[in-house]
């Protein structure tokens, strides 16, 4: 699933792509995909210029004229591409947004899991998903107190903390991992047994990793592509995620692979060690 560096790649792209253009015509090719139905969608929308596109957490926000906007979410394989009229659908472009100037916004998904929202501009948030969502984890959002207040009141492992969206906004299986090795803490460590000092440092390597990961562009590990058809690269610069029997980079310790949140889950036994309530 496209984390939060991806999404915010496939946003800065689709900003440069299409932003101030003027749509034409939709096609609905699996009208399961649209909400509230494919007829008031494609009424809503057709004759409409995207002024804008944001993102929370892992959903995108299009802007459009009139205060129409629409709620995007990737789920697992969802992608956004921009081509010409003339190059020929794939079988998996499910959505196409064809604008005034020849070109064409296609959402593409083989497992037909993402959902568009339409929604009047200004209740974005009364979307199920952005309702409840957590701050952005940015120094500005995810304060020290936040976190420090949050997660003395949970009980669950620290990996499930992080993947909770109610918790912590656009964080996924691929981040957790490598936040919870840079800061060397446990994924099975109960969230509210974690210290302070360790709390003040994972706040920070989460930062420091989202932020190295969007100047990759995003992690490429199985399809996950820009809105240009371009590959991440922060796959490269992985410290444990999928790297299971290999060297941890800072002790040696073969890399284990354990379910965490019916997650797989990786993690260097010897940086990461288990620390107990009484220890």
């Amino acid at each position: 699933m496209p984390e939060l560096p991806e999404v915010e790649t496939v946003k800065r792209g689709l900003e440069a792509l299409v932003v101030g253009k003027k749509i034409k015509k939709i096609d609905v090719y699996y009208p399961k995909m649209v909400l509230p139905n494919e007829s008031e969608f494609i009424k809503a929308l057709t004759g409409k210029t995207i002024l804008g596109i944001d993102r929370r957490g892992k959903y995108l926000l299009f802007h459009f004229n009139d205060q129409q906007s629409m709620v995007s979410h990737l789920r697992m394989e969802g992608k956004y591409s921009v081509h010409s009229h003339e190059v020929p659908l794939n079988k998996h472009d499910h959505v196409v947004f064809e604008f005034t100037d020849g070109t064409e916004l296609r959402y593409n998904d083989t497992r037909k899991f993402g959902r568009m929202v339409l929604i009047p501009t200004g209740e974005e948030y009364t979307v199920a998903g952005l309702k409840t969502i957590g701050p952005e984890p940015t120094p500005e959002t995810l304060s020290v107190d936040y976190l420090v207040e949050t997660m003395k009141k949970h009980h669950k492992s620290i990996k499930s903390f992080l993947l909770d969206q109610n918790m912590i906004a656009g964080l996924g299986n691929i981040y957790c991992d490598e936040v919870l090795w840079l800061a060397k803490i446990h994924p099975l460590q109960p969230t509210n047994t974690v210290p302070l000092g360790k709390i003040v440092t994972l706040r920070q390597k989460i930062f420091d990793e989202l932020t190295l990961a969007i100047k990759a562009k995003g992690t490429t590990v199985f399809s996950y592509l820009d809105a240009s058809g371009h590959a991440g690269s922060f796959q490269n610069q992985l410290h444990v995620y999928q790297r299971t029997g290999k060297p941890c980079e800072r002790c040696g310790t073969p890399i284990e692979r354990i379910k965490v949140a019916q997650r797989g889950t990786h993690f260097c036994p010897f940086c990461q060690k288990l620390i107990k309530d009484d220890e």
